[in-house]
């Protein structure tokens, strides 16, 4: 598995107001795993990242797709353009490559790169897989949805998905519902004595979280339901041996506590 930094840049939020009701000790906690979160003044430094996958006959499997290029959707507030073309292109991995793209949810920082600067599939081999229940919950007013929706059902790439879903050998996406309706995580079996690899998304946004998964985030559509596949998504990473590998922590790969 390749992790691929698209950006790095401060949140609009500060720490302690997007993570809120955390203890002492869970920011203490958080910050020994993730020391490069810190920014100055109780600021959230975070990465920006996507992963990809290896598979046979030198094809790709890209789990997100970043924050685009600059007239992207994450304009309003990330640092776009994003860098994930120029960081396949130093993996060896062209566009072209990737036969599928796991999109964890619909957020404008996960779908950036599912389009081009002139709105063409940036990947043009590749099907686009997202839960139902994630297009379902989004709103068509939300820009994503021309971005992202509207131009890959007319190409024919996007594929929706319900549940559990083998992708491929080795490669399973789990429900991880509540930072939005469709939300999901990816379990990577790398086989050869590697461990597995557990892609959280946005199931698992800042240290603070794996310190103590009770934790909410201040924009997930439903704490509730969010912490509960916390939770589980961790206790399944534990049972199985497994690394995390963290889209907006500022280390790819951690372990789950």
């Amino acid at each position: 598995m390749v992790a691929l930094l698209d950006a790095t840049g401060i949140f609009f939020e500060p720490a302690r107001t997007a993570f809120p009701g955390a203890s002492e000790a869970a920011w203490e906690r958080a910050g020994r795993l993730d020391p490069g979160a810190s920014g100055p003044d109780g600021a959230w430094r975070l990465d920006f990242r996507c992963f990809a996958v290896a598979r046979p006959g030198g094809r790709w499997v890209l789990v997100d797709a970043g924050i685009g290029p600059a007239r992207s959707p994450a304009a309003a507030w990330a640092p776009v353009p994003g860098r994930l073309p120029d960081a396949l292109a130093a993996a060896g991995i062209a566009p072209a490559d990737v036969e599928a793209v796991v999109l964890t949810h619909l957020h404008e920082d996960h779908a950036g790169w599912s389009s081009g600067a002139g709105g063409e599939p940036f990947f043009p081999a590749a099907r686009y897989v997202v839960q139902r229940a994630e297009v379902a919950g989004l709103d068509r007013a939300d820009p994503v949805w021309d971005w992202t929706v509207a131009p890959l059902r007319a190409s024919g790439q996007l594929h929706e998905v319900d549940g559990a879903h083998r992708l491929a050998p080795g490669i399973t996406l789990l429900p991880t519902p509540g930072h939005t309706p469709g939300h999901q995580s990816v379990l990577v079996d790398q086989g050869d004595g590697a461990r597995d690899v557990v892609v959280t998304g946005d199931a698992l946004v800042h240290a603070v979280q794996l310190a103590d998964p009770a934790v909410p985030y201040s924009h997930e559509r439903d704490r509730h339901t969010a912490r509960a596949s916390r939770r589980a998504l961790l206790t399944r990473a534990r049972e199985r041996g497994a690394v995390l590998a963290t889209a907006h922590l500022t280390r790819a790969f951690v372990e789950p506590g």
